[in-house]
């Protein structure tokens, strides 16, 4: 199996996951294009993926999804709650005022009781200028209202359920619930070549289906968002820093080294620490709570940890 983290951080989230014959794009949280300037230096071929695979409906994870799956025709996986969320989420609804309702009103009432002072609309009489005038009017009308192309359109969508194996290609994935506040955030476990790769990002803390779903894991992608200290002291706004600090929220470098101390299982070659925080974190901070929380379980072999950047690629994992 490859493994490639193109972008990680709260400005946009994409990994490509690739077994001998399948190539899957988890996320795609940068634009189509950046996504694809990515890829190729990171030697991947845009062109070859098979399906795009979404954790939860976060922009930082969708930004660039509709543009890139139309663009390579390839179908989008999702649970059915995250992917009714997103295209609520691309189609807003219109709000209406007060105000603007009742001038709409007004102008409706117009045209049906007539205006001006011979008020030829009630006697059903119009002038050559005003048939004109009103055949002008629906034109525009008709070219304002013509159906514009649906921004949730997508060529193939596939639906997938938290703890129910399901696969792409040759790939197993093995989906599992994530405490995040979305509509139904998943990490995922997958599987082939006989290698299993692990991506958890996205939770405000580690519950013990989490850490039952990551054991065994050849690559283990793990959060390490923010330092709390940096955070309390930083520049979000306190109803934002609540949220991060929140069971649904982003898992700091204390819970991170928690984890790795505590109840992992050591199995990994390799950790990577991911959505480090620009504003909140720094990079030293992070790997080095991680590297002594596995202080007994590194080895020559196993457990190196590397650092996912929001501003570049890593370099391709392979297994």
């Amino acid at each position: 199996m490859r493994m490639t983290v193109l972008a990680s951080g709260s400005k946009g989230n994409s990994t490509v996951v690739s077994s001998r014959s399948t190539r899957i794009l988890v996320d795609a949280g940068l634009s189509c294009r950046e996504l694809m300037k990515r890829m190729r230096a990171a030697g991947e071929d845009p062109q070859a993926l098979n399906a795009i695979l979404i954790t939860h409906e976060h922009q930082d994870h969708v930004n660039g999804l509709p543009v890139m799956a139309r663009k390579l025709g390839i179908p989008v996986y999702f649970t059915e709650q995250t992917h009714r969320a997103w295209v609520r989420q691309m189609s807003p609804q219109r709000r209406m005022t007060y105000a603007q309702w009742l001038a709409q009103r007004e102008q409706e009432m117009e045209v049906v009781y007539g205006k001006g002072p011979d008020n030829a609309a009630c006697t059903g009489e119009s002038t050559t200028a005003e048939i004109q005038a009103e055949a002008e009017e629906d034109e525009v009308e008709n070219d304002a209202d013509a159906p514009k192309a649906d921004p949730a359109r997508l060529p193939s969508v596939g639906y997938f359920s938290a703890g129910q194996h399901f696969a792409i290609g040759d790939i197993d994935v093995t989906p599992f619930t994530i405490p995040h506040d979305a509509a139904d955030p998943c990490g995922f476990v997958f599987e082939a070549d006989g290698c299993r790769i692990a991506i958890a990002t996205d939770l405000g803390y580690m519950p013990p289906n989490v850490k039952q779903a990551v054991r065994r894991c050849d690559v283990l992608m793990l959060e390490s968002n923010h330092d709390p200290e940096m955070l309390r002291d930083g520049p979000y706004p306190w109803s934002v820093k609540q949220r991060v600090m929140s069971r649904v929220g982003h898992l700091s470098n204390h819970a991170a080294a928690e984890f790795l101390g505590k109840d992992y299982d050591g199995g990994a070659q390799f950790v990577i620490l991911a959505h480090l925080s620009e504003s909140n974190n720094l990079p030293e901070l992070a790997q080095l709570a991680a590297e002594e929380a596995l202080n007994g379980k590194m080895s020559l072999l196993g457990n190196k940890v590397l650092l996912a950047r929001q501003d570049m690629p890593m370099e391709p994992i392979c297994l």
